[in-house]
């Protein structure tokens, strides 16, 4: 060949920047095995396929290698650092030493690439990348399904269906690749596979899933099937294309089975290569008559055979039988489970549950596992996870209540009357402010109604202001447990990030301490208003809602009372008048308390121009600080003492007009006896005498009937409309009080405990729902149900450092609140199943609708209407590096106080439990486990006060499941260490419970854990220590500690937060 040496000499002296590759090389030549001289140094410059061999970095080139008809041998020693270029022209062999073995590893890659034959296959992975970039649709959007538009042009009848049963997926198959060729002889392949789809109408490949990576062998066993959902557009003439990559060596820390997350490539640094690929038609597989199919992988060309891969047909409903040793390989390490992905809605309790379960639930995704038992049989396991669209709901349904209940009360407020010029002026400020967050509160409820993406609130969304009100990442974490002689069963957390309020900070600390230190406030410091206890301020609330729930009623009662006289109905009188009597006894009832009568002395004495016996001074002022030196008890008139008495006040004027209620209603009852009575006798008579003239009675003193009775109804309604516009007032009073002695704190801490509370009852709300539609069919726990009321047990991993110590006293305070929440099963007269929202801040019923057939298996007493009491109980245990910081150089009294107060609060359950339920409504009932020693050991640990002590959580959750609870897993956002909590339950309750295989724990965990690389973004290397900790409960599986991949199924989603 003739070259241009000038051009060549030109192209050596170009800049650095103009190679591929250059550096310092040791270079000879060698015949055979002997090198004709020692090596020597030269500067080498790689361009295209020509190699520049220069004495130094600025010297002329000395020798020029053409990359041609030549290969590359790579010595595999660790300690050898030399490649060889052999020539197929017989010349001399090139021999080149570099520095290290990655700089050796890199010029074998480099110079393997250089000639035409890498070109080539550079040309041949493009011409793939180029096809792959025609997708339709990216990587994240392959869950969502074709337009409605293109899936009616799928529809035509040219299209063979997939026949499949209904709520099923339309299509499972698991992988595995047998045979596969490395690039190398003694390279160690890491695979996974990538699935494409091609629909038959539009010939358009869309990227569907991949598989997990399976490290260190040519034959791997897939444990990532692949499913598609019922919707799904898929048909028999559809195409599956299967691309095999091979993944560069990962760390030596990595574990042997790592998972790529749905839908996700490796990372660009980690680096992959085209092994090759098939093509099959989902038709040949269905009708295959072992229904499964055995490919030929080729590479791009389609000419090299580079192993096999299986495709195999899964049925979901059928359990496979046999011994486990059937899918051992030679690899060990993939002695496994099978998985299959799904993205279907499956009712375990039984189909007709999937409606009202569907109302709720959205956006489900399962998977399914087999593991062996200890006797060497097959379990399944389906875990499921799936939002709720009540992360929405409920906000929406709690801040519309917000709105009406705070224009009640501003209203109230403006309804008091003439007031002094003092309080006057501090109604003004109070109803001022209260205006401002009612518009807060309106226009919060207008972006909610405008919100239209996902059904739940990302961890980065925690601190948006429009968002506030909804839970963080609530999701079902669900395991269906299908054993081969054991009985099916269900376990269910609900993961949610802490109730908190993000968005206004925790500088000043959380709710528990912010209560405590305004409460405080308010008692020891001069207010120029009068100070209430939260007790009273509760019971003036309690009392306004029984005014404006029960006079209607007893209006309505009344009206009725008065139709059923004017048609001389004497059974309808009777019944109405029962009604009538019934509401009013609860309407007097209602103002048997000392509040209303001091509450009215107090407004009095606020009333303009009155004159009182000892003049009121604002408690703050420097003249009262001179009196209260002479006062032997200066504290006592800070407080309820303070309120002034009037020599003009008739007290006995209150209770002459509560009386009024009850002897008016006295009289109605007489009255309605005494026309009965004479009714009675009137028809005796009649009858006797001439039958006829009863019917002509019957007419003639229906009118008298009305007539008597319509005064005393009058009466009984005028004077209930002035017992209501009297404590209507007093009360409206008290709350004035509670207002103005805070502003603007105690609205900003209202804002706050809404906040709060509504992210707590929204989780609440769905577990419940879930756990009703679990249990219709046992009817211990529906007893259980009405009699005793139904368990909460939050498990929560919180610090005590820092901002989580502020989010750990929101969360407390706000699951303390969820035990004014009462819950009532209605059936549902509509399609509509969504949960109804009654009440006020103090007391809310949430009514639950089910379907006819599901209302039908309930226990009389809870279809009749019973309210459904819960007792949340909340258990914290802080297990990150902050929590080592926080037992170190800070406190950890906040979390023992917690501990503390729960315990007994979970005592009075059992109490209760024991009290009103036989023994055997226990499930899984065990002597040597009982709940009593479980409550001692718990309150053991409690006590200890040690490090870290996961025990509390294993302990609370443990009683929890055997009293028939609902399960809350929280952290700060629902991820990281609230997955590593729910994997590690899980794979401990498929040991304990369901004898899960020993030597199978640690590759349990290692099938129901995801994502390793947002493992990885989510905690520091320090976390690995305390995993250590976390973990160390349970023997033989230390080995789990070292494993950064701690997700379970919800870590599927978190690569969208």
């Amino acid at each position: 060949m003739r070259f241009n040496a000038k051009d060549l000499a030109s192209l050596a002296r170009r800049p650095s920047g103009c190679f591929d590759k250059e550096g310092k090389l040791k270079i000879c030549r060698v015949v055979g095995d002997e090198k004709l001289i020692e090596p020597r140094e030269r500067w080498c410059r790689l361009k295209g396929n020509l190699l520049f061999l220069m004495k130094n970095k600025s010297s002329e080139a000395s020798e020029v290698v053409i990359l041609e008809r030549c290969w590359i041998v790579e010595f595999r020693s660790k300690t050898d650092v030399s490649i060889v270029l052999k020539f197929q022209s017989g010349e001399a062999d090139l021999y080149l030493e570099a520095a290290s073995k990655p700089d050796c590893e890199s010029w074998a890659v480099a110079l393997g690439e250089a000639n035409s034959e890498g070109l080539q296959n550079k040309i041949q992975q493009l011409r793939r990348l180029i096809m792959e970039i025609k997708e339709e649709r990216s990587s994240d959007e392959a869950r969502q399904f074709l337009p409605s538009s293109q899936v009616d042009s799928l529809g035509e009848p040219q299209f063979t269906s997939i026949q499949r049963i209904a709520n099923e997926p339309k299509l499972e198959f698991s992988l595995a690749c047998k045979d596969l060729v490395a690039a190398t002889r003694d390279r160690k392949l890491n695979t996974f596979i990538q699935v494409s789809v091609v629909h038959p109408a539009e010939h358009i490949l869309t990227r569907y899933t991949s598989t997990e990576i399976v490290e260190g062998t040519r034959d791997p066993l897939f444990l990532t099937g692949v499913t598609f959902p019922p919707e799904y557009p898929i048909y028999e003439e559809t195409k599956i294309k299967l691309t095999v990559y091979d993944v560069k060596d990962k760390p030596q820390d990595t574990v042997r089975t790592s998972v790529l997350p749905d839908h996700k490539e490796p990372r660009a640094d980690v680096g992959r290569s085209f092994l090759g690929c098939t093509t099959f038609r989902v038709g040949d597989l269905i009708k295959s008559k072992e229904q499964q199919l055995t490919l030929t992988l080729r590479t791009s060309d389609g000419g090299k055979t580079v192993g096999t891969i299986e495709v195999n047909l899964v049925k979901m409903g059928e359990l496979e039988d046999g011994e486990t040793d059937h899918i051992t390989t030679d690899a060990q390490d993939q002695k496994c489970a099978l998985v299959r992905e799904c993205t279907a809605t499956e009712g375990v309790s039984g189909k007709d549950n999937l409606p009202s379960l569907n109302a709720v639930l959205k956006n489900p995704i399962c998977k399914l596992y087999r593991f062996p038992t200890s006797d060497n049989k097959w379990m399944r396991i389906r875990e499921q996870m799936a939002e709720t669209t009540l992360s929405f709901h409920v906000p929406k349904e709690l801040i519309n209540l917000h709105i009406k209940e705070d224009m009640r009360r501003n209203q109230e407020l403006k309804d008091l009357g003439e007031l002094a010029p003092h309080w006057d002026n501090m109604r003004k400020s109070v109803i001022a402010h209260c205006d401002q967050m009612l518009s807060m509160y309106q226009d919060t409820l207008a972006e909610l109604g405008k919100h239209t993406g996902s059904s739940f609130k990302s961890s980065c969304s925690k601190g948006e202001k429009t968002l506030e009100f909804i839970p963080i990442n609530l999701h079902l974490q669900r395991m269906h447990v299908h054993s081969p002689r054991l009985k099916d069963a269900l376990y269910d957390v609900i993961t949610v990030g802490a109730p908190a309020a993000h968005f206004q900070g925790f500088k000043n600390g959380g709710l528990r301490k912010l209560l405590s230190k305004f409460e405080a406030e308010r008692r020891n410091t001069g207010y120029q208003c009068i100070y209430y206890s939260p007790e009273n301020t509760a019971k003036a609330k309690e009392v306004l809602s029984n005014i404006n729930h029960l006079q209607p009623l007893i209006s309505s009662h009344a009206d009725l009372l008065l139709n059923s006289a004017s048609q001389h109905s004497p059974d309808s009188l009777k019944n109405s008048l029962k009604m009538l009597s019934e509401k009013t006894e609860l309407f007097v009832h209602a103002f048997k308390d000392q509040l209303v009568r001091s509450a009215l002395l107090a407004l009095y004495t606020a009333r303009p121009g009155c004159v009182l016996k000892k003049p009121a001074v604002p408690r703050n002022s420097a003249e009262e600080g001179d009196d209260l030196q002479h006062q032997d008890h200066p504290s006592q008139i800070k407080r309820q003492d303070s309120i002034p008495h009037h020599s003009e006040y008739d007290e006995e004027e209150w209770d002459r007009v509560w009386a009024n209620v009850g002897k008016s209603l006295n009289c109605v009852i007489a009255m309605v006896d005494r026309l009965l009575e004479k009714d009675n006798i009137s028809n005796v008579k009649e009858g006797e005498n001439d039958p006829s003239a009863a019917d002509c009675k019957v007419l003639h003193t229906g009118g008298d009937w009305y007539e008597q009775l319509y005064p005393l109804v009058i009466t009984l309604k005028d004077c209930m409309g002035e017992v209501v516009t009297r404590a209507k007032q007093s009360m409206a009073f008290v709350l004035l009080q509670e207002l103005a002695c805070g502003l603007p704190q105690c609205l900003m801490l209202t804002l706050r405990r809404d906040i709060v509370f509504s992210q707590a009852l929204a989780g609440l709300v769905c577990g419940f729902i879930i756990k009703l539609h679990t249990g219709l069919h046992d009817q211990g726990f529906l007893q259980q149900l009405h009699t005793v009321g139904l368990l909460v047990q939050y498990e929560g991993l919180l610090s005590t450092y820092s901002e989580e110590a502020g989010m750990l006293e929101d969360m407390a305070v706000g699951i303390s609140d969820l035990q004014k929440v009462m819950f009532k099963v209605i059936e549902a007269k509509s399609e509509d199943f969504l949960p109804v929202i009654t009440g006020r801040r103090e007391h809310y019923v949430i009514e639950v609708q089910l379907p006819a057939k599901m209302f039908e298996l309930l226990p009389q007493e809870i279809k009749e209407g019973k309210l459904l009491r819960m007792y949340p109980v909340l258990f914290n245990v802080g297990i990150n590096e902050q929590q080592t910081l926080a037992e170190r150089f800070g406190d950890t009294t906040l979390q023992e106080n917690i501990n503390q107060e729960n315990l007994e609060l979970l005592k009075e359950y059992y109490k209760l439990f024991t009290e009103k339920m036989p023994p055997d409504c226990l499930p899984h009932f065990q002597e040597q486990n009982d709940l009593k020693g479980l409550l001692e050991n718990l309150h053991q640990n409690i006590q200890a006060k040690k490090r870290k002590n996961v025990e509390i959580m294993w302990l609370a959750a443990t009683i929890c499941r055997k009293l028939n609870g609902v399960r809350f897993t929280c952290c700060k956002s629902a991820k990281d260490r609230t997955s590593m909590s729910v994997t590690l339950e899980q794979c401990s309750i498929l040991r304990d419970e369901h004898q899960l295989h020993k030597d199978f724990f640690i590759r349990a965990l290692d099938c129901m854990r995801r994502c390793q690389q947002v493992m990885k973004q989510g905690f520091s290397v320090k976390v690995l220590e305390l995993r250590r900790i976390f973990f160390k409960r349970n023997e033989g599986i230390s080995g789990a500690g070292s494993d950064l991949s701690s997700f379970p199924l919800l870590a599927t989603q978190l690569l969208k937060l």
